[in-house]
C-alpha cells in the first residue's frame, strides 16, 4: 500500500511539474545565454547605480545635466535588476555564476575599485567630463552584452529587456557624448 501511494504521489508531482514546464509563460523557455546575461547584467547595472550615487553626492559638484542623467539611470536600472533577479529565480539559477569567479573584469565598461575611488575624488567640471566618459564606456558594455543575448538567447522576456537596454542606453550615450568632451 505504501509503495503504491509513494508511486502515485511521485507520478502526480512529475505530471504537475511537467505542466508547469510546458506553461505558456514567456520566462519558461531559456538557455545558458539568457542566464549568463542576467547574472552579468545585474552587477553591471549595480555599478551604474553606484556611479549615479557618486554623481548625486553633493561633494562631486556635478552639473544639473549630470545629476539629471544619474537620477534617470538609477531609476531605470534598479527595477531592471529586480526583473533579472526574478528571471533567475524562475529559472532556478543563482544570481551569481556558480563558478565563484568574479566576472566583472570580463565585462566591458566596468570600472575598477581604484577608478571608482578616483571618480569620487573629482569635483565640478572635471567630475562631469570623467563621469560622462566612464558612463559612456559602461553603457557601451551593456549594449554589447544585450546584443550578445539577442544573438544567442532564447527567452522572449530577456530579449525584450535587451532591446530596451540597447535603445535606452544608446540614447543616453548620445546625450552624454557632448558632456564627455573637456
Amino acid at each position: 500500500m505504501k509503495r503504491g501511494f509513494v508511486f502515485s504521489a511521485l507520478l502526480a508531482v512529475t505530471l504537475l511539474s511537467g505542466c508547469g514546464q510546458s506553461s505558456t509563460s514567456e520566462t519558461a523557455d531559456f538557455n545558458d545565454a539568457d542566464v549568463m546575461f542576467a547574472q552579468m547584467m545585474i552587477p553591471h547595472h549595480e555599478q551604474a547605480i553606484e556611479m549615479s550615487e557618486i554623481a548625486l553626492d553633493p561633494a562631486s559638484g556635478a552639473s544639473a545635466a549630470i545629476q539629471d542623467l544619474a537620477i534617470r539611470i538609477r531609476d531605470a536600472q534598479d527595477p531592471e535588476i529586480e526583473l533579472m533577479k526574478g528571471f533567475l529565480a524562475t529559472w532556478g539559477s543563482p544570481v551569481t555564476p556558480e563558478d565563484g569567479v568574479d566576472h566583472s573584469s570580463m565585462m566591458e565598461g566596468m570600472l575598477t575599485v581604484e577608478e571608482l575611488d578616483e571618480l569620487a575624488g573629482l569635483q565640478g567640471p572635471e567630475f562631469d567630463v570623467r563621469w560622462a566618459q566612464a558612463m559612456i564606456a559602461h553603457h557601451k558594455g551593456a549594449v554589447a552584452m544585450a546584443e550578445d543575448v539577442l544573438a544567442d538567447g532564447k527567452n522572449a522576456e530577456t530579449r525584450k529587456l535587451a532591446e530596451e537596454i540597447i535603445a535606452n542606453q544608446q540614447s543616453e550615450i548620445d546625450e552624454l557624448t557632448p558632456l564627455s568632451i573637456p
